[in-house]
């Protein structure tokens, strides 16, 4: 999933091997998590699939099935681990990662604290974010939710980037062997503001905490828990609005007026070229639509930096 292995960087031009974990991919949301084995076939609607047919394709191949149906072999990368992961618990998805990665400001080398562990989505794109020399230690008061969380991190190959840790960040804090050497601290804990005043002295003067929350009762008590030694405290809430992009046939017709509806209006500002083979078929166009499904709200994103005392 990551380069840190030169012989093992993830690419378009890097073939299957045995052993490889990859991603099948059906369709936009039909998808899953396969691990390539010698002898092993796949069965879905589309047909049988021989594992060993795989072997030695790049990623992002086209393969066909005994009957012709076909699949994708991608790359297990964050986004798309995300999308096929068991979940333990409710995952953070892409809209909501993204923006964290980016406003606590993680960059290759970081040494990140997370609690807790979860279902290790936001975790993946953590340790890719930090690679190939920084960290990500993360903990989770279940065992053998840590315990699965570290089967998969074995599955993508984040061992040497990521630590899971069984603790109760709630009741005993973070570890004291990270004090001060923290660059970025994310809390995902029902009562965050019980883990504040540890994630204060993890920090490195300057250092970013984020904390996710569900409901905006957890957000003001944890706002009033940083106010003492935060600062530049501020919540967001991440909203994905998706659309369908496809093309249809769109049948000249009477409308009221008398009139016909047929091509855009916007044909005649297109170079001559372009309406020419518009021209040739006039009855498909693009159709753009919002999805019908759409992903409401998740949680509230709260930030703040450790003011520096000069």
């Amino acid at each position: 999933m990551l380069p840190t292995d030169d012989s093992k960087k993830i690419s378009f031009t890097r073939s299957i091997s045995d052993g490889d974990l990859v991603i099948v991919y059906e369709r936009h949301d039909i998808m899953k998590a396969v691990k390539v084995c010698e002898g092993s076939t796949l069965q879905n609607r589309f047909g049988v699939f021989k594992h060993s047919d795989w072997i030695g394709k790049p990623f992002g191949s086209k393969v066909l099935s005994h009957k012709g149906g076909f699949v994708y072999l991608l790359a297990p990368t964050p986004e798309l681990w995300t999308l096929v992961l068991s979940h333990r618990t409710q995952i953070l998805y892409i809209a909501d990662i993204s923006f964290i990665i980016m406003f606590l400001e993680i960059v290759p080398g970081c040494l990140v604290l997370e609690s807790g562990t979860g279902s290790g989505s936001l975790t993946t794109s953590l340790a890719r974010a930090v690679a190939p020399t920084g960290h990500v230690h993360t903990f989770d008061f279940h065992e053998q939710r840590a315990a699965s969380a570290r089967e998969d991190f074995e599955k993508t190959g984040l061992t040497n980037l990521v630590t899971v840790g069984v603790r109760d960040i709630q009741g005993q804090g973070f570890p004291e062997e990270f004090v001060g050497l923290a660059d970025s601290v994310f809390l995902d804990l029902p009562q965050p503001w019980l883990a504040i005043p540890s994630a204060e002295r993890m920090l490195k003067p300057d250092g970013v905490l984020c904390s996710f929350s569900p409901c905006i009762e957890q957000v003001q008590r944890s706002a009033e828990a940083l106010r003492s030694s935060f600062t530049d405290i501020r919540t967001f809430e991440v909203l994905l609005r998706t659309y369908e992009v496809r093309e249809d046939k769109m049948e000249c017709s009477q409308v009221d007026g008398g009139g016909s509806v047929g091509l855009p209006p916007c044909k005649r500002r297109l170079r001559s070229n372009q309406a020419n083979d518009m021209s040739e078929d006039p009855s498909t166009t693009v159709m753009v639509k919002p999805c019908s499904e759409a992903r409401g709200h998740t949680g509230y994103l709260t930030f703040s930096r450790l003011r520096c005392i000069s």
